[in-house]
């Protein structure tokens, strides 16, 4: 069995974003109940995700000494 492999064009905090983005769109569209919350936590999630990504990535974080 062969694995399939592709390249990503967008990195990881870029496509966090646009999900974050698109799960955000789809919770307007819904009317108020679990699946709209659902959608706003996990956009949330991805938001976070993609700070904290970046704030691992900073300059001034230094490793241990």
């Amino acid at each position: 069995m062969k694995r399939r492999r592709f390249k990503q064009t967008d990195t990881l905090e870029v496509r966090r974003a646009s999900e974050a983005v698109r799960l955000r769109q789809r919770a307007k569209l819904l009317r108020p109940g679990l699946e709209r919350e659902t959608a706003i936590r996990k956009a949330r999630q991805m938001e976070v995700a993609a700070h904290i990504s970046d704030w691992l990535r900073s300059p001034g974080l230094q490793p241990p000494k």
